[in-house]
């Protein structure tokens, strides 16, 4: 496919979150800022900004989508058997550049929509993007890295690139935004999810705990560590299957405990 030498319809797919203590649903602080970065480059480029949602037109948090900025919030209807991200990937072929969060919040928050959605696309991906910029058909992505640490990246368009929560967005909410603009349902392909039937939905009863290895270096090994990016060791494994790779992976969690079978 040949990148386009300007870009001209940007999507920004968004999802509902949920508020961390009372659980009520609301608008997702990681698409709040991916809408945000969207809406700068639809002004600076005259760009097409399409908010594109799949779920039910009727939740509430869609409307705080409005308040941030969204003159329309494109709904896909998309029940709990259905694969929202086949539908919004058929939804999103035409345009550009799709601008998502790193993932949802409370609710379907595996963060692999955004993997998904390039993979039917076709499309590269970009993830961890705190500023992204278009130039010569090409998108531009400075990317989040542990310990204040950035890298720039840039992808041919049309690519999808994911939002980190720490952008450099600052999402503003305007009452009257939220009265002038509307939420509209648009009609979706059908894209039923066969393992849909095996999961079972139901809200979270206790926060995961990672598994971390037991320190046994010094204090002033850690304290290096805290300042440097050295290596802390460990193997990389580029050769073999898969079987051998998860052998590797199954020996670390024995040798150092974090598992007991």
């Amino acid at each position: 496919m040949n990148a386009p030498t300007q870009v001209q319809r940007i999507a920004v797919l968004v999802s509902v979150g949920r508020h961390p203590v009372s659980g009520a649903p609301r608008y997702s602080r990681n698409d709040a800022a991916a809408l945000e970065l969207g809406r700068g480059l639809a002004e600076e480029y005259r760009a097409q900004l399409a908010v594109i949602h799949a779920g039910d037109a009727a939740d509430p948090a869609l409307n705080d989508y409005l308040a941030l900025g969204a003159s329309e919030v494109q709904v896909l209807a998309c029940a709990g058997g259905e694969d929202a991200a086949r539908a919004l990937a058929a939804h999103v072929k035409d345009y550009d550049l799709v601008l998502t969060g790193t993932r949802a919040e409370g609710a379907y928050d595996t963060g692999m929509l955004p993997y998904r959605v390039a993979a039917a696309l076709g499309r590269p991906l970009v993830g961890s993007a705190v500023d992204v910029d278009i130039a010569g058909g090409r998108v531009a992505v400075r990317q989040f890295l542990p310990k204040g640490l950035r890298r720039c990246v840039d992808a041919t368009l049309p690519a999808v690139v994911a939002v980190h929560p720490l952008a450099n967005a600052q999402p503003r909410y305007a009452y009257a935004r939220l009265r002038a603009g509307k939420i509209r349902p648009v009609p979706a392909a059908r894209c039923e999810d066969g393992a849909a039937a095996a999961w079972t939905l139901g809200a979270v009863e206790r926060k995961p705990v990672r598994l971390a290895a037991a320190e046994k270096r010094t204090g002033h090994a850690r304290m290096l560590s805290a300042t440097t990016t050295e290596s802390r060791g460990g193997n990389v494994v580029n050769g073999g299957t898969s079987v051998e790779k998860a052998q590797v992976i199954l020996a670390y969690l024995r040798e150092h405990q974090l598992i007991d079978y």
